[in-house]
This record gives C-alpha cells, structure tokens and sequence, in this order.
C-alpha cells in the first residue's frame, strides 16, 4: 500500500514539475522574445510584426497564469486553448521576420525551434485535458 502511494506521489510531482517547467520556459521564452525584438531594425514593417510578435509570445504565459484561477475544469482547458494558439501565432510572425529577412536565420532559427516544443507540450496538454472526464 505504502508502494502505490509512493508512486502517486512521484506521478503527482513529476505532473507538477512539468507544469512548473512549461510555464517557466514560456517565462523565459517571453524575455528572449522582447531581447529579440529591441534589436530588430528600425522599420516600419519590423514595427508591426514587433507588435504582434510580443503580444502572441507574452500571451502564452499569460494564459497558463490565468488558467491556475480558473472556476472549473471547462475554464481551465480554455486558458490552455488559448496558450496554444497564442503559440501558434507567435510561430507565424517569428516566420514573418525571418522569411521577410529582418532576422538572420541563426538568429531565429532557435526561436523557432523552442516555439515549436512549447507548442507540442501545449498540445499534449490539451489534448489530455480534452480526454479526462471527470
């Protein structure tokens, strides 16, 4: 009995561990991108894809933030949608400035490939919430 405990414990935790890592990736990920943006040119086009670039990226976070106050499950699931999409966003402006040639690919390239691995956890994560019936 005190076995299966255990491993409930350690299931529980490495749950939590996860979660904390993804939030502080997006965190991090957050801060890369405001860097990243203060020394893109100084361009109108660059001006507007900024913009946009912040909002999606910060907006991933954000939302797994908001999901920790939720009233219900249903509301929970939702701020993780919406993370997810935020995610998907800021992989279509992060694109935007590399195939526009206002970043270096070397530069971006790393961006890219962190969005796309928090997109993949988000994903994971939404798509188990959608499968848990409680």
């Amino acid at each position: 009995m005190s076995q299966v405990k255990s491993q409930n414990s350690k299931v529980k935790n490495e749950g939590q561990n996860y979660k904390n890592n993804l939030k502080n990736r997006c965190y991090q990920f957050s801060l890369k991108v405001i860097a990243l943006t203060d020394n893109l040119p100084n361009k109108r086009s660059a001006w507007v894809i900024t913009n946009q670039l912040i909002r999606a990226a910060t907006s991933i976070g954000a939302n797994l933030i908001e999901a920790r106050a939720s009233s219900s499950r249903l509301e929970f699931k939702k701020f993780y949608e919406i993370s997810l999409k935020s995610a998907n966003e800021t992989k279509y402006w992060l694109f935007l400035l590399k195939d526009a040639k206002l970043v270096d690919d070397k530069i971006i390239l790393p961006f890219l490939a962190e969005i796309t691995e928090i997109s993949n956890m988000l994903g994971a994560s939404v798509i188990k919430l959608k499968n848990k019936h409680f």
